[in-house]
């Protein structure tokens, strides 16, 4: 089978190998497709915390059952991609997504950017009618899920999403479906019209917001939006980057103000998205402005940052 396989920053190759061995508690998965995700292109990049090359990138997946001894051959299926220990602390207070063994698929081990792979039933979700395409956008709107989850998001309330790539779009969608008013701070300007044609958001204000939302994942941004809570708000962190971050602390002090960080996303996260596609409420080829087949894997991350790309999701099929 063929896998394509991040070396170093800046390069990927093609290698041909073995077909993987399942065993007891696992099946065998074909890879249908596989979202690209802003921690490939910052791996890609040599910008990704707790990364380490060679690597197989790739954790967006939609799959076809192909051996197993829990589902039906022929079904398609999602995976939940942070395998994580369930004995330590944290996966033992039910919070699985930031176990302290984690092992995420593509970035700590090896990822689905491969023809065939072999993963443990227990991360296996059953499609049960949605598509390869819902099924593989499922995860980054899962972390979406779960970083709204993490402000207990009411309706009504005045939310702050920092950055339109496809977490802030997700998030702004979500929140707009849970019932918020949402504005989208933005600097790229087809990104952020995307966000005002398709999703109905706002562009962000000078008013405060009781929920500011980091998609971002740049420091300059993240300090920024200590100023836009409002007293009594929060701030969750969902963008993730190097650098240590600084605040006003009588500033953050005064406003009674809670801030979190939001890290992947758990099953209710992921059966949470799911029933949604299944309501009809997202559709999932508003989001996927690129395509890209098998034979174009090893240039891809080259096209998608080429300036004037105006990248909103891309998408690898590797099999129908």
């Amino acid at each position: 089978m063929q896998q394509w396989i991040c070396n170093q920053p800046g390069t990927m190759s093609l290698q041909e190998v073995e077909m993987p061995q399942r065993q007891a508690g696992f099946s065998l998965l074909r890879v249908l497709r596989i979202g690209i995700c802003g921690t490939d292109i910052h791996a890609f990049a040599g910008n990704q915390p707790f990364f380490q090359y060679p690597r197989i990138l790739g954790h967006e997946l939609a799959v076809e059952i192909v051996e197993s001894d829990t589902y039906e051959k022929g079904e398609l299926a999602t995976i939940i991609p942070y395998f994580n220990c369930a004995t330590c602390g944290a996966c033992e207070a039910g919070k699985s997504n930031c176990c302290e063994n984690i092992k995420v698929f593509g970035v700590h081990i090896d990822g689905g950017m491969r023809e065939y792979i072999v993963v443990e039933d227990r991360y296996i979700l059953p499609g049960n009618g949605l598509s390869a395409e819902e099924l593989a956008l499922v995860e980054p709107l899962a972390i979406a899920a779960h970083g709204l989850r993490r402000a207990a998001l009411n309706p009504g309330e005045k939310v702050l999403v920092m950055g339109a790539g496809p977490i802030g779009l997700f998030t702004s969608l979500l929140a707009k479906i849970q019932g918020a008013s949402v504005e989208v701070l933005e600097p790229n300007p087809s990104r952020l019209q995307f966000c005002l044609d398709n999703i109905g958001v706002s562009k962000a204000s000078a008013a405060s917001y009781t929920i500011v939302i980091d998609a971002t994942g740049n420091l300059q941004a993240i300090e920024s939006g200590f100023a836009q809570l409002a007293h009594g708000g929060k701030y969750v962190l969902i963008g993730l980057q190097k650098q240590a971050i600084s605040f006003s602390h009588p500033e953050f002090h005064k406003r009674e103000a809670t801030l979190m960080s939001s890290r992947n996303a758990t099953v209710e996260d992921f059966d949470y998205v799911m029933d949604i596609f299944r309501s009809g409420k997202m559709e999932a080829g508003m989001f996927i402005s690129h395509r890209f087949g098998k034979n174009q894997v090893l240039d891809i991350f080259t096209k998608i940052n080429a300036p004037g790309s105006q990248v909103i999701k891309s998408m690898i099929t590797l099999a129908e």
